[in-house]
C-alpha cells in the first residue's frame, strides 16, 4: 500500500543525516541540472509495446512520439528542510511536437527498491504512462520521491500525506521549468493521480494545492486509483491486507522517523528476528518484493501467518482497540478524509483488491464526500472489467487452493487493475483537458 512532532535521539539523527540544514522552501521545484533526454519513443514503438502487453485496447492508437526527459529537483523534506528528489518529464513529440500540452502529475505505488527510477524509458510503469497519457497529448511529470533514487533524504516518509503532497507539488514545478528550458509549450492546466500509494500521495497533492497552490497551478482534475485514503480505519481491520509484511512494517517505521513516538523500543512492536533489521530495511538498496522474502528478510506465508511472525500481538491489539494508541493517532494525521475537493475528482478501484479493499477506503471517502454534498466527485468499479479480462471463462476463481486462484488474486492490485483505472482517469482528463 499496486502513497506522512516529538523526536526521540534516533529519529532526530536521522532527519539530521537526511538534511543540509533548515529553509529549503525559497528553491522549491528547481532544477538541480540541466533535463537530460534519455530516449525517444516513437508511435510505432509504443503500439508495439502496446499490443503486445495487451494495453492496446485501452490506451488506443499512439497519436505522439514520447520523449523520455530525466529530472532532478529540490523539495523539502518531512520538516521543511531542504532535499531533493528524482523523476521523469515524458514529452509528447513528433506529431505533437507544436501543441501546447496538458500536465498531468503522477505518483507512483508503493515500491520496495530504493534505486528504481522512473527515468527508465524500460521501467513498465514508465511505459504505462506513456502510452496511456504522453502520446495522447499530455506531458507527464512522475516523481520517485524522497529517499529514491537520485534522491539523498535519508529515508522515505512512506504514506505521509504532506511531504507526498509537497514532493509532488514540485515535481510540478521542476516539469514547468523543464519544459521552458527546452521549448516545449504548456497549456497551464494540470491534472493529478496516482495509483496505490501513488493514489494517497494525488490525493494529498490535490487537497494541498486547492488549499495552498490555488492561483500558481490551474488544477482541472484528481483522479485517486486504489488509494489508501482511510488509513485509521486499516488499523482496525482483524484480518491482514495481501502483502501486509510489506507495507503495514513500511509505514511503522517511516512514521516512527517522522514523528518519533510510534515506539521507544523497537522490540516492543516487532518480534525477532526481524526486529533487528527491521528499521532500515524499506526501501532496499538490493532486495525485490520476491528476495525480501526468500532471503528471510521478511516473512512469507499467509497475511496472517506474516502479521503473526512480525509483530508483537499486545502491540496489534492496542492499535486497533486503543484510539490514543500512537500508531492509530498518526494514522489519523495522514486520512484524507474530511475535506473538499473543488477540481473534478474521480476514484477508482476493484472491488475484490485483497490489499487496499474499496470497502475500506474508496467507499469510505466517497460516502465521506458525499456527506458534505460534493457532487464533483464520482466513483468508478473496474472489477467487472477485470473478471472479464482475466477471470477463467470470465469470472473470478472462487477456489482458493487453486493455482488460479492465486495468481488471480496475487495479480488483481499490482497488474490487472492499473490499467483499466488509468483508462477511467484519462477520460475524466479528456473533459477538462
Amino acid at each position: 500500500m499496486p502513497q506522512r512532532h516529538r523526536l526521540t535521539a534516533l529519529a532526530a539523527a536521522v532527519l539530521l543525516a537526511a538534511c543540509g540544514g533548515g529553509g529549503g522552501d525559497d528553491n522549491r521545484g528547481e532544477l538541480r541540472s540541466d533535463p537530460q533526454t534519455l530516449a525517444t519513443l516513437t508511435a510505432a514503438q509504443i503500439d508495439t509495446g502496446a499490443t503486445d502487453s495487451g494495453l492496446r485496447p485501452l490506451t488506443g492508437a499512439a497519436r505522439c512520439d514520447v520523449r523520455v526527459v530525466a529530472l532532478d529537483y529540490d523539495t523539502i523534506g518531512v520538516r521543511g528542510e531542504q532535499a531533493n528528489a528524482s523523476g521523469v518529464l515524458l514529452v509528447p513529440a513528433g506529431a505533437c511536437a507544436g501543441a501546447s500540452h496538458p500536465l498531468v502529475a503522477y505518483a507512483k505505488g508503493t515500491d520496495v527498491q530504493k534505486p528504481r527510477t522512473l527515468a527508465n524509458p524500460s521501467d513498465g510503469e514508465t511505459f504505462l504512462l506513456a502510452a496511456m497519457y504522453a502520446a495522447q497529448g499530455y506531458a507527464v511529470v512522475a516523481t520517485d520521491y524522497l529517499g529514491y533514487a537520485k534522491s539523498t533524504y535519508g529515508f522515505h516518509p512512506y504514506l505521509h500525506a504532506d511531504s507526498e503532497a509537497s514532493v509532488v507539488v514540485d515535481s510540478i514545478r521542476a516539469a514547468r521549468e523543464a519544459a521552458r528550458r527546452q521549448n516545449v509549450a504548456l497549456s497551464g492546466k494540470v491534472m493529478v493521480t496516482g495509483y496505490s500509494q501513488g493514489g494517497h500521495s494525488s490525493a494529498a497533492a490535490q487537497r494541498a494545492i486547492e488549499r495552498d497552490n490555488a492561483g500558481e497551478i490551474n488544477l482541472v482534475a484528481g483522479a485517486h486509483l486504489s488509494a489508501p485514503l482511510n488509513l485509521s480505519g486499516s488499523f482496525k481491520l482483524t484480518e491482514a491486507i495481501a502483502g501486509y509484511q510489506f507495507f503495514v512494517p513500511f509505514i511503522v517505521t517511516s512514521w516512527q522517523k517522522v514523528y518519533g513516538n510510534i515506539y521507544t523500543d523497537v522490540n516492543q512492536v516487532f518480534r525477532q528476528p526481524y526486529a533487528a533489521s527491521i528499521e532500515n530495511l524499506l526501501p532496499s538498496p538490493t532486495l525485490t518484493y520476491t528476495t525480501l522474502v526468500t532471503t528471510g528478510a521478511l516473512p512469507g506465508g499467509t497475511p496472517n501467518q506474516a502479521r503473526d511472525a512480525l509483530f508483537q500481538p499486545a502491540f496489534l491489539a492496542d492499535v486497533r482497540t486503543n484510539d490514543n494508541n500512537p500508531l492509530y493517532q498518526a494514522a489519523r494525521r495522514n486520512d484524507l478524509l474530511g475535506w473538499n475537493p473543488r477540481a473534478r475528482t474521480l476514484l477508482c478501484a476493484g472491488a475484490a483488491d485483497p490489499t487496499v479493499p474499496p470497502a475500506l477506503h474508496q467507499q469510505v471517502a466517497q460516502a465521506d464526500f458525499a456527506s458534505r454534498g460534493l457532487s464533483n466527485v464520482t466513483s468508478v468499479d473496474v472489477d467487472p472489467s477485470v473478471q472479464a479480462a482475466f477471470g477463467p471463462g470470465g469470472v473470478a476463481p472462487t477456489d482458493p487452493t487453486s493455482p488460479a486462484f492465486a495468481t488471480y488474486y496475487g495479480s488483481y492490485h499490482g497488474t490487472y487493475v492499473p490499467p483499466f483505472c488509468h483508462a477511467q482517469a484519462r477520460t475524466v482528463f479528456e473533459q477538462v483537458r
